[in-house]
């Protein structure tokens, strides 16, 4: 139980650092000989071009065609984790420790159990597209194992803390694989959609990258537009934290 908490409480630094080491791969040399599989080639040149050499689609139409994927992934990234925060709340979605208030049933909960994580596994598989082909490989599997780890924490904490409720909820709705119906009565729950959409900034600039930038053909000027929105979420982030903590106070 405690090494599970301290790997929620750092999984925002690991889930980073291994973006950071798909994107950097070391163990390609800057002029590394043989095929495109060991060279800083991104995911999404390579795909479109073994996509043509396969003789699916002409090159012309295959690179179109895998922007848009990797658009539409990173639209389902973003989409979940602002419906999934528009419930959950900001504050319990960056928080440092697992916390247990109940079992939520409404929104994205009533189908899933891990919406947000789902969503996170949806941004980096849209993130693979510009990293190189084997940093996008380490980058899927290792942040696939840590988040079923991450999953697998929450649950058992969740089921020592909620008891019952919480189990009958495990039967009732899939870990991440979503029902297209939900039996579960509404909770009653708000969603609050504009501190949703603050919170999320990171996920939705990472989406209008790929619908924007990503035309353009020039991986640096991507991997720079999400660097700003990751900086603008940060700020932003900091910004409704001063500003929670300073409701808290005592008046």
């Amino acid at each position: 139980m405690r090494a599970g908490a301290v790997v929620f409480r750092l999984r925002m630094p690991i889930l980073g650092t291994l973006v950071i080491i798909g994107f950097w791969a070391p163990w390609i040399e800057a002029r590394a000989p043989g095929p495109s599989f060991g060279t800083r080639t991104p995911l999404l040149e390579w795909l479109a071009l073994e996509l043509s050499r396969a003789g699916l689609v002409r090159f012309t139409a295959a690179t179109p065609a895998v922007i848009v994927l990797a658009a539409l992934l990173a639209a389902m990234g973003a989409a979940l984790r602002v419906w999934g925060t528009a419930y959950l709340g900001p504050g319990a979605v960056h928080c440092a420790a697992m916390k247990a208030g109940g079992v939520l049933a409404d929104g994205p909960y009533r189908y899933v159990r891990n919406p947000l994580y789902l969503g996170v596994g949806f941004m980096i598989a849209a993130l693979a597209f510009i990293m190189p082909v084997s940093g996008a490989l380490f980058a899927m599997g290792t942040v696939s194992a840590f988040l079923f780890i991450l999953i697998r924490s929450e649950e058992n904490f969740l089921s020592a803390t909620l008891g019952e409720p919480y189990r009958a909820y495990l039967c009732a709705v899939p870990r991440l694989i979503p029902r297209l119906r939900s039996r579960l009565p509404h909770a009653g729950g708000k969603p609050h959609w504009g501190r949703a959409i603050l919170a999320e900034l990171n996920p939705i600039g990472i989406f209008l990258t790929f619908a924007v930038f990503s035309w353009s053909y020039d991986n640096w000027l991507m991997i720079r537009a999400i660097l700003v929105s990751l900086g603008v979420s940060l700020v932003v982030r900091a910004l409704m934290l001063g500003i929670t903590r300073a409701d808290g106070l005592p008046k």
